[in-house]
């Protein structure tokens, strides 16, 4: 089943070749399709092997210092230094290919969760799949703000645009129409076709899939959307910057030492050549950029859990970070579960009962409302499914309301759609030509202030009055409106002023608890929310009332807005916090004056429209469920519920994440700088090392990357959502931390030589003086690594005590690698130890627990003057 020039074969020729109808296929047979010619999906990009990636872990420049050490140690017959040197390399190795397999297959996962969905007819309805279940012959259906799920030729169009600048570099959107175009036109001239990837920027549409998957023309030009992004940030690239910069300055001072060790302090070549090499393993942190990514990677599960999908990387960081959430209303902050609560028509004011969906409900007083319900039900893109006792809607919810409401007053009089006008933010209605029960008539629905100057006969100022009174009780308002229409087209001319008006409708939608409860907490945490919508001022300011918005009877509409010039709207802007009657233009501007504040804006959006708005924010934030592929495409992070406690779930899991990384690198630089500056006092002073270099590359091997990774699972702490925001750009690097490396390094040196020279004063043999220093510099790691899981309140709790199951493992796993090098026969050959008597061991314990109790009472007395 193939076709071939689809674009230069008329319509119907197209359909009769693919055995396709414009009713759509059958479902049975949709699924043969599905088997016979696959998932709609492009082939992915083929990834490395895992060979050339485990090879690609070696491609550093620590790792080069290393092997060429190995290789000088070798050729001196140092052989166990030589093995303890190639044991450091492969761990490093190993644990970078498992990480980096980690961070793939969780970007996989999120590229599988953002796969586009698509509205299809099957069986004669409407239906939204899985754009992967797409099959040739089916009929698509497209609006402005879609994404084209897979090659299509057009059957129908109304007012189509479509950006093609993906496939042809067209910056320009091209109308699109169903006339067959010449069979040598170009790509970009091909009218009649629409292409997998592009996106619709205005009109409607009605597609019928000619190709999928591979197939299809970006298929057939490469794959070029099957690529992953790269696990990176620009904290992570900052951190990968300074790693590589102090390495390079570690090796430098490396090569110093040798140089004054073996000139002036006449050292033998190899034993001070061992030691340098220890002195540049200890201090160069070569695991954290590794574990910084495992810590985003983590971060990114944890929000895909909590309905919040990263699209890219920064967004974990800006999230965390902003001050500011600009929202959207309906669906976000409410139910996105419409009903009609009230109908007020020229016989007059009705109110409706019901829950949800469900057409069945009460109607007080009784009257006839069934030219108003007519409307509603016809003038109407939407079907209601029942499902286990449960209505729910396909399409939009306002117009899922419409039709239950229709079914409460008992309107069933089903209409021939002849035309339609589609709803557009530019002209503010919807209109449809039907032909029914009642004849051919056009059906208007729309905004109360538009609809009612196309109607004749009435009286504007109370109808106005009216409506504000239903908005002000938080409803949405509707006006309905018809006329007869004897042709077979609609002419928007004859509708301005020729209208009967029928009534208007309130609708509201109930704002989500968990919601109101996100608000308040985004409040405690020092963070702005500013609602914006599209609806009337009354409805927005009740529905803030009722979320709990500070000042929500201070609304600036879209007329305000284009009233105020730019440094008049960044005074505004701070203390309103509800803007209604808004365009997606606004957002733009919104979001500008925010940040001219110097506020770090996050801003939801879901139409095409938003996508700058999305862009220019710090994080922007798509709907997954209502939102258009356009601005999915523009934003960082799309939240699979539309829900925006998700979003509130989002910033406490980026504040998580930036704090993980902080105590990543608040625990290993003073570990490092600690351990190196044993061996760098020692050499420059002339004395016996305490700790020899095959053991510091042992600590290295053993503690290196295991307890900082450990750090990267901590859970949220208790005191998160309390803090306020941190500045979008404030250095992690900070002075704090440089005092804190400054701080424990002095006590590592105080530690490690004071438990050495008590060993050497008490007459223990060198081997085991430097294994209980040994010992001493891993247990000091310990307690430094539970000091460091709390770095915003004390760690002298039990919560603190008890730890994580991550974290107690690794601890485990090296108090038995360090018992198994001290008291086991065959290690202590290898690493030149000694058993380590009872009575010392508990001494080193005590140290530990000294050195915390140190650094603990520094944190308290900083976070007092802080206070």
């Amino acid at each position: 089943m193939t076709l071939t020039n689809a674009h230069a074969t008329p319509a119907s020729a197209c359909l009769a070749a693919l055995e396709a109808s414009p009713e759509g296929l059958t479902a049975n047979e949709a699924a043969r399709r599905l088997a016979q010619h696959g998932p709609n999906r492009l082939p992915e990009v083929r990834a490395r092997g895992p060979v050339l990636r485990f090879l690609m872990q070696f491609h550093n420049v620590l790792i080069y210092v290393l092997l060429g050490a190995a290789a000088v140690t070798g050729t001196l017959q140092h052989w166990v230094d030589t093995g303890v040197i190639l044991a450091v390399v492969l761990a490093n190795a190993v644990i970078g290919f498992v990480q980096e397999g980690k961070a793939e297959a969780a970007m996989a996962a999120i590229r599988n969760m953002l796969a586009p969905r698509a509205a299809v007819l099957r069986d004669g309805h409407r239906t939204t799949l899985d754009g992967v279940d797409l099959v040739p012959g089916d009929i698509v259906l497209l609006e402005a703000g879609d994404k084209v799920p897979a090659d299509l030729r057009v059957l129908e169009a109304r007012g189509l645009a479509v950006q093609e600048a993906l496939l042809t570099g067209e910056s320009l959107p091209v109308e699109k129409g169903p006339e067959p175009v010449a069979a040598d036109a170009a790509l970009g001239d091909r009218r009649s076709m629409l292409w997998s990837g592009t996106l619709v920027t205005q009109g409607t549409a009605r597609g019928l899939v000619v190709a999928t998957g591979a197939g299809t023309e970006i298929g057939r030009i490469g794959g070029l959307l099957a690529g992953v992004e790269q696990l990176t940030t620009p904290l992570v690239a900052q951190m990968d910057h300074f790693a590589r910069w102090l390495s390079f300055l570690i090796l430098l001072f490396a090569a110093l030492l040798l140089a004054y060790g073996y000139f002036v302090g006449h050292m033998p070549f190899a034993d001070l050549f061992m030691a340098v090499v220890g002195v540049a393993v200890a201090a160069i942190p070569e695991g954290l950029p590794a574990v910084m990514t495992v810590t985003l990677a983590i971060g990114v599960q944890a929000m895909a859990r909590r309905h919040a999908i990263v699209r890219r990387l920064p967004a974990i960081e800006a999230i965390g970070s902003v001050s500011v959430i600009c929202t959207d209303k309906t669906g976000t902050l409410t139910r996105n579960e419409m009903v009609v609560a009230a109908a007020d028509t020229p016989e007059g004011t009705f109110s409706i009962a019901g829950e949800g969906y469900a057409p069945q409900g009460t109607i007080t007083p009784s009257g006839d409302l069934g030219r108003l319900a007519l409307a509603a039900a016809l003038c109407n893109d939407a079907r209601l499914h029942r499902k286990d006792a449960t209505w729910t809607v396909e399409g939009d919810p306002m117009e899922g309301a419409l039709l239950a409401f229709a079914g409460k007053v008992g309107s069933d009089h089903p209409g021939r759609r002849w035309d339609a006008i589609p709803f557009d933010s530019r002209h503010r209605f919807m209109a449809v030509l039907t032909e029914g029960a009642f004849g051919r008539l056009v059906h208007v629905k729309g905004a109360p202030e538009r609809v009612l100057r196309m109607c004749a006969g009435l009286d504007q100022a109370q109808w106005h009055d009216r409506a504000e009174a239903l908005a002000k009780r938080g409803l949405r308002v509707l006006a309905f409106a018809e006329r007869t229409e004897p042709g077979n087209k609609i002419d928007p001319k004859v509708l301005e002023g020729g209208l009967t008006f029928l009534g208007l409708v309130g609708l509201i939608d109930p704002p989500r608890p968990e919601a109101i409860a996100a608000v308040a907490e985004c409040r405690t945490a020092g963070i702005r929310i500013k609602m914006i919508t599209g609806d009337h001022a009354g409805t927005a300011a009740a529905i803030a009332g009722q979320i709990g918005l500070e000042n929500p009877d201070r609304v600036l509409t879209g007329h305000d807005l284009d009233k105020l010039d730019d440094p008049q709207l960044a005074l505004e802007v701070v203390g309103t916090n509800v803007f209604a009657r808004t365009s997606p233009e606004h957002k733009l501007r919104l979001v500008t004056a925010l940040q001219a504040n110097g506020l770090s804006v996050a801003m939801t959006g879901d139409g095409v429209n938003d996508a700058p708005a999305l862009k220019r924010a710090d994080a922007g934030i798509a709907m997954g469920l209502k939102g258009s592929e356009a601005a999915k495409e523009a934003a960082d992070l799309v939240l699979a519920d539309d829900n925006f406690a998700s979003i509130a779930a989002a910033v406490r899991e980026g504040r998580t994440v930036y704090s993980n990384l902080k105590k990543v690198i608040s625990w290993t630089l003073p570990t490092s700088a600690g351990e190196s500056m044993v061996i760098v006092l020692a050499l420059l002073l002339g004395l016996a090392l305490p700790i020899t270099a095959v053991q510091i590359l042992w600590i290295n091997l053993i503690t290196g990357i295991t307890l900082g990774l450990a750090l990267a699972f901590e859970p949220t702490e208790s005191g998160t959502m309390s803090r306020p925001p941190r500045a979008r750009h404030a250095p992690i690097l900070s002075g704090e931390l440089v005092w804190h490396v400054v701080l424990v390094a002095a006590l590592f040196l105080a530690a490690v030589f004071g438990v050495f020279t008590y060993a050497i004063e008490k007459g223990y043999p060198l081997a085991l003086a430097q294994t209980m220093a040994m010992n001493t510099l891993v247990v000091l790691e310990i307690f430094h690594l539970f000091f460091i899981r709390n770095i915003h309140g004390t760690s002298l709790t039990w919560a603190a005590a008890k730890g994580t199951r991550v974290v107690w493992t690794v601890v485990l796993v090296i108090t038995a690698a360090q018992f198994a090098v001290t008291y086991l026969s065959p290690l202590r050959v290898v690493l030149g130890t000694a058993p380590v008597p009872l009575f010392e061991g508990l001494l080193i314990v005590c140290i530990g627990a000294v050195f915390f109790a140190l650094i603990e009472i520094e944190k308290q007395i900083r976070l007092g003057l802080r206070s």
